[in-house]
């Protein structure tokens, strides 16, 4: 599928794009639909998150009756805004790169941060092929990396290698989705990657970790996994928002309070073992509803939390990458979170 950086270079044909994509080019989830109801569409991924647990448990089936719930799979955050260019959707699932991205001209989509689903820690690296001689990260000089283009991981990549003296020009970056980054991986295709889980924990069997997100995100340069809805649906049903952040907040809770079923929902939508899905949900970082409603994550109502400045810091980061032509203002960020009900309006 086509990443956002190749709808940015053909322009309007990205609508058309986007429209083949929400259609034919991603796994759709049609259970229980009914003529007689409206429909919520919502972009999932499948990182380790507690938006996983939500599907999985069916409890947006189960507190909106009233509704058909439309589940739409995709491969990375760009995807999912060039799905949202095209009005396909009502809520997603991306990382805060390609929502910074999202806000950015010429995309300037109008949706809005509702909900932080986790913070990048150890489920997103940059490993080095055992065999390609590569032990640092300044060795990786005119070597091939693959990682997902407009997404969290090429964020996080062109970071490290700011920070190490290179730029992207002085390696061989090759965009790949996860699963074909695994592939290109195993026929020697490519020296290293950075990408998340679950392909991360497949690459590492016969690679090198050179840097997490957790150690970038220590260094100034954090990432998150976001939730976010679209600003029309969320004006119109401001309950039907409120309704689905709850089950999100019960979703982070039960990572909490009851690992063994987090896993097991989880392990269930990805394909892979409780104990697999255990260890991955330990690598990432979930906030507790208070850490979630304080100032320093997504805040509260009348009072924007520090999320907007770190979209801000990544947007500006982006356009010094030439990466997007330049970063929103302060303000548009801060309208683009979306606090209305906060914090008591999490169950």
């Amino acid at each position: 599928m086509r990443t956002l950086v190749n709808a940015l270079r053909v322009g309007a044909v990205a609508v058309a794009g986007a429209v083949t994509l929400a259609v034919a080019g991603c796994a759709v989830d049609h259970s229980g639909t009914d003529a007689g109801k409206p429909t919520i569409r919502l972009a999932y991924q499948t990182f380790p998150s507690g938006d996983l647990i939500v599907k999985n448990n069916r409890w947006l089936e189960r507190e909106l009756p009233g509704y058909n719930i439309k589940w739409t799979k995709f491969d990375s955050g760009a995807d999912v805004n060039t799905a949202f260019v095209a009005k396909q959707l009502d809520f997603g699932a991306l990382g805060s790169s390609p929502v910074a991205r999202g806000l950015s001209a010429p995309l300037n989509i109008p949706y809005q941060v509702a909900f932080i689903l986790d913070v990048a820690g150890d489920n997103e690296a940059l490993v080095a092929r055992n065999g390609t001689g590569i032990e640092s990260i300044g060795d990786l000089r005119g070597k091939r990396i693959a990682t997902a283009f407009a997404s969290t991981a090429h964020y996080s990549l062109l970071a490290a290698l700011d920070r190490n003296g290179l730029s992207a020009n002085d390696v061989k970056l090759v965009d790949l989705q996860p699963q074909a980054s695994l592939a290109a991986w195993e026929r020697g295709d490519i020296d290293a990657v950075y990408t998340w889980l679950p392909t991360l924990d497949q690459v590492r069997k016969n690679g090198k970790t050179l840097i997490t997100s957790k150690e970038l995100a220590t260094a100034g340069k954090p990432t998150l996994d976001l939730a976010v809805v679209a600003t029309d649906f969320a004006k119109a049903h401001p309950d039907v928002v409120e309704i689905w952040r709850k089950v999100q907040a019960r979703a982070l809770q039960t990572i909490q309070d009851k690992p063994e079923d987090a896993a097991k929902a989880v392990a269930a939508e990805i394909g892979t073992t409780t104990a697999d899905a255990a260890q991955q949900l330990k690598q990432g970082v979930f906030l507790t509803k208070d850490q979630l409603t304080s100032g320093q994550w997504l805040g509260s109502e009348g009072s924007v939390g520090e999320i907007a400045a770190s979209l801000q810091a990544a947007a500006e980061f982006l356009a010094a990458q030439k990466q997007i032509e330049a970063a929103p203002g302060v303000a548009k960020i801060r309208e683009s979170i979306y606090v209305k009900g906060l914090p008591g309006g999490l169950g």
